[in-house]
């Protein structure tokens, strides 16, 4: 059986909770973990442990979060108030994890679904997204990625062009697979606003509703968004249900044409910050 979770952010209580909750077994049983593994909820190091052991049973994506703690690790950004990361940057075993995460991956197809952690931008196709988020592993698992960690955060550019280059066109794979919530009807991102789909600025969408989405049918499911909430649609799958922030962790099953929700409520909730 296989089963996408949503953003787990070093929950590793819940998230141990949950894969009792679907009687998960390693020889039998697959996991996608849709990015944001830790940070913030108070296992970060305990959620890494579980996952690397559960092998080739769990394939994790990197979200946000994720690339925050590399980027932390290399001095390419400043660690934040709320960041739980301490005790893997400490850890004897640093240099593991952090080459484990660079070994993860930014986007990948499960059971006919596209899965990313924060969505893609219209002028994206399936093919296009994979061969994007390719671009990106490629960068984590070179030489240069602590340079590029030094670069990595900003806004710009905010309109995709096949003729991006170099950090620019990284930066903005990046910001799509795991920052976008509402882009505009040219495909533009706006990247700062966090309120539901309800709250998008005049003028922008949810990136799910964009007119002319080139993705339309094929089936997305993601994370990252946790104002959302669960979304559970034919087609598209909300998994970030503000586990870290004092709502649920959330399992769905996907194969063989099955669709069943799990969720397990989320004890030790972090206040915003």
């Amino acid at each position: 059986m296989i089963y996408l979770i949503g953003d787990v952010q070093g929950c590793c209580d819940a998230f141990e909770r949950l894969l009792a909750a679907i009687r998960f077994s390693p020889s039998r049983d697959r996991l996608v973990v849709l990015g944001d593994l830790v940070n913030r909820g108070p296992g970060s190091l305990a959620t890494l442990q579980r996952l690397r052991g559960l092998g080739d049973a769990a394939t994790c994506l990197l979200g946000n979060h994720d690339l925050h703690l590399l980027a932390v690790a290399c001095g390419g950004r400043k660690a934040h108030r709320s960041d739980t990361l301490a005790e893997v940057l400490a850890s004897p075993e640093r240099g593991a994890w952090l080459e484990w995460l660079r070994q993860r991956r930014m986007a990948v197809m499960e059971s006919g679904w596209l899965c990313v952690h924060a969505g893609v931008v219209p002028q994206w196709n399936r093919d296009d997204t994979l061969a994007r988020a390719a671009e990106v592993e490629a960068m984590l698992r070179s030489d240069a990625l602590d340079e590029f960690l030094h670069q990595m955060y900003a806004d710009e550019p905010l309109r995709w062009s096949p003729a991006l280059e170099g950090n620019e066109r990284l930066r903005f794979i990046i910001n799509v697979l795991t920052r976008i919530r509402f882009v505009d009807a040219s495909g533009a991102l706006d990247l700062k606003t966090k309120e539901g789909a309800g709250g998008a600025p005049s003028g922008f969408y949810p990136w799910f509703e964009a007119p002319g989405r080139r993705t339309a049918g094929v089936p997305i499911a993601f994370g990252h968004w946790s104002t959302l909430g669960l979304v559970n649609r034919p087609e598209l799958l909300a998994l970030d249900t503000g586990c870290v922030w004092g709502g649920s962790l959330t399992a769905v099953r996907v194969d063989g044409g099955r669709r069943e929700v799990f969720q397990v409520a989320c004890e030790q909730a972090q206040a915003p910050g």
